[in-house]
């Protein structure tokens, strides 16, 4: 008899049934502490469940709220329990109700035999410390605790925020540094009764009664006063999220708790019937004669933590949802958006969609419809040309476009006619590249026949918000793949422009682009700005485009429309 266990249960009765059986076939004696919450008539069912067990002890009942002492009260009741029962145990080993073993008993008997004066606890101070979750470390040792976190938390919070406002700091007893670690260790008898029989324990009791989570402090600082050969490290297999709340492992996690070759995990699911039928079966399913070794599946807790909290580009889900800016990129593929370009070129989308084989849409944003390609109504993943809809979250339309056309490029047309509430989103988005012309949403202008002054007025304000636009574009949050050229540079040299952005596009090919979309006819257009001019609006998105005066008496000869060469 060389290995007892301490058990703290608080619920899943039967499971923890099943495991202390388990352990008494092995010849480990067993002491079990049920939480004080567990009402009468459950414990006592419990017990009498267990009596036909005579290496099965229950210890004095505390209540085990987490983050308070009340869990290290019941350990030490269980723990003096052990030791004065049994005289034969040379290791303790605290676990609870929800751990199992994964390799049979008599090997950690037997690993535990060759390491008679080693004390298995994971024992770091404040600074080691990488997994302390909700900004308290240090703090938790110089500021008082009264209050409970999960049921207090009001109270617990004002009174953090008091004692520091105050600076009601406390110092810790002479002799102590503090350490923390894992909850459960494995201690020597030599070590666990000079803990529990030391002459200071009352002064250590008491300030450690008022440290917040001294479960992971007690034994763990106390023990660097006695313990001759410390393994810090947890024989126990227990991994945590990125919240400090435990995995749970679930039947299939099965073959990921054999990688690891710990004697025992916790969180175990009390419905994970074939983990339990697995383990606490024949010994032959379980695994043996490995060196415990966790940091073997570390990598896959790192993978699925990190897909918890980034989760795949363009992905979003429920974990991420209520923090801003976790979103692990806004969407998931390179999409093209092009600004002035349908309102420039007669037949821009069906050359496009020929050049570079994208999938090429209108106004995805327009006020009255969403220009799917070819006017659909609906699109892929359900999306619906309805502005309503679009515009109810305008950021998850565009996500989801992306997403559910992966593998397929998607360019759209933009312009300051449409909703701009997606700008910041597009502009700050690494997958998407803008494409601009900066004043061609005058050409639309240029070409109606409509009243001068509501010309003027409505292009006044298309140039406000463009000019909007492009200040968002050019700012140093910006990280979209962003070209803008003036009205009038482009057209002086079209064919290179848009050989560039092909060829950003990914469409480059062995040869240059022969063919170029219709150039609408600007005949006229120099002479439609300097109109604007001189009614009091001044045109200067557009570049310098060249007129020609002409005395009152005589008309001006016709321009040559701008060609593509």
């Amino acid at each position: 008899m060389t290995v007892g266990i301490v058990m703290l249960v608080h619920d899943a009765l039967d499971r923890a049934e099943q495991v202390i059986r388990h352990w008494s076939a092995s010849d480990c004696p067993v002491v079990v502490h049920v939480d004080k919450s567990v009402d009468r008539a459950t414990h006592d069912a419990f017990v009498t469940a267990l009596s036909d067990l005579p290496d099965v002890l229950f210890s004095k009942r505390h209540r085990c709220e987490w983050g308070t002492w009340g869990i290290v009260a019941a350990s030490q009741s269980a723990s003096e329990m052990m030791l004065e029962k049994f005289s034969q145990v040379r290791h303790v080993y605290l676990a609870s109700g929800s751990c199992m073993p994964l390799r049979p008993v008599a090997e950690l008997q037997r690993y535990l035999d060759a390491r008679p004066r080693t004390d298995f606890i994971e024992s770091a101070t404040t600074a080691d410390v990488p997994w302390t979750v909700g900004g308290l470390d240090h703090e938790r040792f110089t500021l008082r605790f009264p209050f409970s976190w999960k049921k207090n938390r009001f109270l617990f919070d004002r009174y953090v925020e008091f004692q520091r406002r105050f600076k009601l700091y406390r110092s810790t007893p002479d002799g102590i540094v503090p350490h923390m670690g894992s909850q459960w260790w494995c201690l020597t008898r030599q070590t666990l009764s000079a803990i529990l029989q030391d002459p200071d324990r009352p002064t250590y009791d008491r300030y450690f009664s008022k440290v917040w989570i001294p479960d992971e402090s007690y034994f763990q600082t106390i023990v660097r006063l006695y313990s001759q050969n410390i393994e810090s490290r947890s024989l126990t297999l227990s991994k945590f999220d990125f919240q400090g709340k435990p995995h749970i492992f679930y039947d299939d996690h099965l073959q990921l708790l054999r990688r690891s070759d710990c004697f025992v995990a916790r969180k175990i699911w009390r419905h994970a019937d074939r983990l339990y039928d697995t383990f606490l079966g024949d010994d032959a399913g379980a695994m043996k004669g490995a060196e415990p070794n966790p940091g073997k599946i570390d990598r896959i807790f790192a993978k699925a933590v990190d897909r918890r909290t980034r989760g795949r580009a363009g992905l979003y889900m429920q974990s991420r949802f209520p923090n801003e800016n976790w979103e692990n990129g806004f969407t998931s593929a390179p999409y093209s958006v092009f600004q002035g370009f349908g309102d420039l070129f007669e037949n821009f989308d069906s050359w496009l969609a020929k050049a570079t084989g994208a999938r090429v849409h209108g106004h995805l944003f327009a006020p009255d419809v969403v220009e799917f390609e070819g006017r659909q109504e609906t699109f892929s993943g359900a999306l619906s040309n309805n502005p309503n809809i679009r515009d109810y979250n305008a950021r998850m339309f565009l996500t989801n476009l992306i997403w559910n056309t992966r593998g397929e490029r998607q360019c759209f047309q933009f312009s300051p006619r449409d909703s701009q509430i997606i700008n910041w989103d597009m502009a700050k988005d690494p997958n998407a590249q803008i494409s601009v012309i900066s004043g061609a949403w005058a050409v639309p202008l240029f070409q109606s026949n409509r009243n001068f002054a509501d010309l003027r007025a409505e292009a006044a304000a298309l140039q406000k918000i463009e000019s909007d636009h492009l200040n968002i574009l050019r700012s140093p949050y910006a990280k979209a793949r962003i070209r803008i050229w003036s009205m009038a540079d482009f057209v002086e040299s079209p064919m290179e422009a848009l050989q560039s952005i092909v060829d950003e596009m990914g469409g480059k090919s062995l040869r240059r682009l022969a063919e170029a979309p219709r150039l609408v006819d600007l005949t006229g257009f120099g002479q439609f700005l300097q109109n604007l001019k001189n009614q009091g609006m001044h045109p200067y998105l557009m570049g310098d485009f060249p007129t020609e005066a002409a005395p009152d008496n005589v008309q001006p000869k016709p321009r040559k429309p701008y060609l593509v060469r």
